[in-house]
C-alpha cells in the first residue's frame, strides 16, 4: 500500500502554504458563485494566479480540492465558547452555525459542497470529516452539562450538538433562505427540551 499522501493533504509552510491559501480561497469563491459543477482547476489556478501545473499536480481533481478546502475550514473554525451553562453554550454554537450559513459567501459555499456530497463519495467523506471535527469540538459542553446534573446520565453529547445544527441546515437547503437568529434560538430550545427529557440517552 502506498504511503504517499492524498493530493492537497500536506500542510507545508512558506511559499507552498501561500499557494495553498490562494488556491483554496479561489476554489471557495468558485463554489460560492457557481457551484461544484463549475469548479474547474484551470479556472481556479487563473483566479489564484498560480500555474495550472502546480494545481493539477497537487490536487489532481476538483474533489481533491474540495476535500482540502473542507479540511482547512475545519481547522480554521472558531473554537467552542464556554459560558458556564448548557443553554448559553448551545446558543453560542447555534449562532455560530447560523452566522456562517447566513454569510453571503459561506452560505452558498456550503450549499454547493453539500450538493456535491450527494453524488460524489470523496466529497461526502470530506464533508463528514468536517462535521465530525466540529461536533467533537462542541460535544464537551454537553458532557459537562451531564456532569453538572443538567442532563440525564448517558446522554449522547454528539447527538445533542447535531440536533442544534440540523434545523438550521434544513432551512437553508429546503427554503433557499438563510436561517435567522430566531431560528437558531428555537433550535436550541428544541434540542434542550429533548435532551432534558432523555431523548438522547443511549
Amino acid at each position: 500500500m502506498s504511503s504517499e499522501p492524498e493530493p492537497g493533504t500536506l500542510r507545508p509552510g512558506g511559499r507552498t502554504a501561500r499557494v495553498r491559501a490562494a488556491v483554496l480561497a479561489a476554489a471557495g469563491d468558485v463554489l460560492a458563485e457557481q457551484g461544484f459543477d463549475r469548479l474547474d482547476l484551470a479556472d481556479v489556478a487563473r483566479r489564484a494566479d498560480v500555474g495550472k501545473t502546480t494545481v493539477y499536480r497537487r490536487w489532481s481533481t476538483p474533489t481533491g480540492l474540495v476535500a482540502d478546502l473542507l479540511a482547512e475550514m475545519a481547522e480554521e473554525s472558531l473554537p467552542r465558547s464556554a459560558t458556564g451553562s448548557l443553554r448559553g453554550d448551545l446558543t453560542a454554537n447555534a449562532r455560530l452555525v447560523q452566522g456562517t450559513l447566513a454569510d453571503a459567501r459561506q452560505g452558498p459555499l456550503f450549499r454547493a459542497v453539500i450538493a456535491a456530497a450527494t453524488c460524489d463519495g470523496r466529497t461526502a467523506e470530506a464533508l463528514g470529516q468536517f462535521y465530525a471535527v466540529r461536533v467533537a469540538e462542541w460535544a464537551p459542553v454537553v458532557q459537562e452539562a451531564v456532569d453538572r446534573g443538567e442532563l440525564p446520565a448517558g446522554t449522547d453529547a454528539a447527538e445533542v450538538v447535531r440536533a442544534v445544527s440540523a434545523p438550521l441546515y434544513y432551512r437553508l437547503l429546503t427554503t433557499g433562505s438563510a436561517p435567522t437568529e430566531a431560528d437558531a434560538d428555537r433550535a436550541v430550545e428544541a434540542a434542550l427540551a429533548a435532551a432534558t427529557a432523555g431523548v438522547y440517552v443511549t
